[in-house]
């Protein structure tokens, strides 16, 4: 199993009042750091999540975007997992984050993991996203957002399931998850780890026992068992971890 960086830096956690707040948060600070990025001739890449709050913090970009000065079409984008599902499913999190923010932002240059509509098993779907990261990545991510699920699960990596222990590869084909739907793609503890800055973005109380497993110290020899309980201690930013928290779900830290 891939774990987190030797000497990662200690998390950052920032808490908001409401779930509101937590999104205009998270969306201003994305822009900043985007537009700070392109001040400076660098192209980022930024790593998207889905998921309820996920969706809320899309749309608070879209509406500042106008006044950030980001030029969404040199931002390259990418997402930390994907439902594979046909290509016009609500559950695929490229067409939630296309009706909440892309399109409107005029984005292009987004990569996900293919559709059941493009290829025929999940498998194929998980290598042609391997490969399309290997060609047009940059090795790593600037930001990288993610989600929390109350079982501890960080992009699609469950608790107790076969793509913890994946290796050597940047993508994962997940099976039987727990969350419908059941197949999917993820990226791995490998790439996930390759992120310069991670963002967890949790809202609600229901997330808080899931909050505090995942930010709980443990001893050396209990590391294991915990991150294969709550998968979302195995990811760590290179420079930094934030994060980003509401009230209900920073409730129990």
């Amino acid at each position: 199993m891939n774990t987190t960086p030797i000497d990662s830096p200690q998390p950052l956690i920032e808490v908001h009042d409401d779930a509101g707040a937590l999104a205009t948060a998270v969306a201003g600070e994305l822009l900043n750091r985007v537009a700070d990025a392109q001040a400076a001739g660098q192209v980022p890449h930024v790593g998207l999540t889905g998921g309820g709050i996920a969706d809320e913090v899309h749309r608070e970009i879209a509406r500042l975007a106008p006044a950030s000065g980001v030029d969404w079409g040199a931002v390259v984008l990418w997402f930390g997992d994907e439902r594979f599902v046909p290509a016009d499913s609500r559950d695929r999190n490229l067409n939630q984050a296309r009706a909440a923010f892309l399109d409107e932002v005029g984005a292009h240059r987004v990569h996900t993991a293919p559709s059941s509509s493009e290829v025929d098993s999940v498998e194929e779907s998980a290598a042609s996203y391997a490969d399309t990261i290997r060609a047009q990545g940059s090795g790593t991510f600037d930001v990288l957002m993610l989600g929390l699920g109350p079982d501890g699960h960080v992009a699609s990596l469950f608790p107790g399931h076969p793509g913890l222990d994946a290796a050597g590869a940047p993508t994962v084909a997940v099976h039987g998850s727990p969350k419908p739907p059941p197949d999917r793609v993820s990226l791995t503890f490998e790439a996930l780890n390759r992120a310069q800055s991670v963002w967890f973005v949790v809202s609600g109380d229901a997330k808080a026992d899931a909050v505090r497993r995942a930010l709980a110290e443990v001893s050396p020899a209990a590391e294991p068992a915990a991150l294969r309980e709550t998968p979302a201690r195995g990811v760590t930013g290179q420079a930094e971890t934030i994060w980003f928290l509401d009230s209900p779900a920073a409730s129990r830290i």
